[in-house]
């Protein structure tokens, strides 16, 4: 007999990626109130909306919950015991990229500054820095960085990487995170994308940031706790370097947060994976999932209690 299964969405933005299957019941269910039923086959959370509503699900049976987000940092802490739980990988790498392209191209050529000339109606001709010829460190060499690597390299740009463990692959040498002390003074433009873990939590610090070359150019699309956002307003503060941050530290960052009048520095509101590639890439993954489960075969991208 055939395997029936449930799946439940936040909201119906999704439902219109999903095939529809006799053998498939979709409900919309965002975690808060009670569940719809005791035992839902594959929940799907709501975007953005934090680990903490993980703990509706004590109050149901599931077979597996499927993030939205490729980051699940602080999951394990919400997650009732024994979930299977999967990120979104290969949902968001690409708008990720996309942004932390136009973040660089942004601060390299003054766009701030040619856009508040354009309000005053300022006709201001002035050579800016260029992202040809950069020599770029990419910090975290999982699916995102591989991602801007790939959008980096048409632009003429050398491109270091670095990850957890030194390494070879098919793209050539992968420096270790240990090295970065030798590599941050030898490079314009360095991009933080690691996950956020003990280990990376204010990976970003005053020795980072001072070891950066001056004039450099420090860009994160990671997690906002990556950096130690003291060290961060001192160091752009006293304009020695440039940011283009997607994330801070607190989010949302107070209105009257330094960081928001600094000179050379760039703000966007965590929105990297934001974009309208975002909602059929995640459907996509979602009836991946449920035709594995119609198999009887295991989840993809399990990263918590397979």
């Amino acid at each position: 007999m055939p395997k029936k299964i449930t799946v439940s969405l936040p909201d119906a933005t999704l439902r219109e990626y999903l095939q529809p299957h006799p053998d498939v019941t979709i409900l919309e269910w965002d975690l808060s109130g009670e569940p719809p039923q005791p035992h839902i086959d594959i929940v799907v959370p709501p975007y953005m909306g934090g680990p903490q509503v993980l703990r509706g699900l004590e109050a149901v049976e599931t077979g597996l919950v499927q993030s939205q987000s490729i980051g699940y940092d602080g999951v394990a802490e919400f997650l009732p015991a024994g979930r299977v739980y999967a990120n979104a990988a290969g949902v968001h790498e690409t708008s990720t990229a996309e942004l932390a392209l136009a973040l660089i191209l942004a601060s390299q050529r003054e766009l701030p500054r040619l856009l508040q000339n354009q309000q005053e109606g300022r006709w201001e001709t002035r050579p800016t820095a260029s992202l040809a010829d950069r020599s770029v460190l990419i910090v975290g060499y999982g699916g995102v960085g591989k991602a801007i690597e790939d959008r980096l390299l048409p632009f003429e740009t050398t491109v270091t990487r670095v990850a957890s463990r030194e390494r070879t692959d098919p793209r050539g040498h992968v420096h270790g995170i240990d090295e970065l002390p030798s590599l941050l003074p030898e490079h314009d433009i360095v991009i933080v994308g690691v996950p956020l873990s003990d280990a990376t939590r204010h990976l970003i610090n005053d020795a980072f940031l001072g070891a950066m070359p001056d004039g450099a150019l420090l860009v994160n699309v990671a997690r906002g706790p990556v950096a130690d956002t003291e060290a961060l307003v001192r160091h752009t503060a006293a304009g020695r370097i440039r940011a283009a941050l997607d994330v801070t530290d607190p989010e949302p960052l107070p209105q009257d947060h330094p960081l928001w009048g600094i000179p050379g520095v760039i703000i966007s509101p965590h929105v990297g994976g934001a974009s309208s590639a975002m909602r059929p890439r995640m459907g996509k993954l979602v009836q991946r999932q449920i035709e594995l489960m119609l198999a009887g075969e295991p989840p993809v991208n399990v990263v918590l209690g397979g």
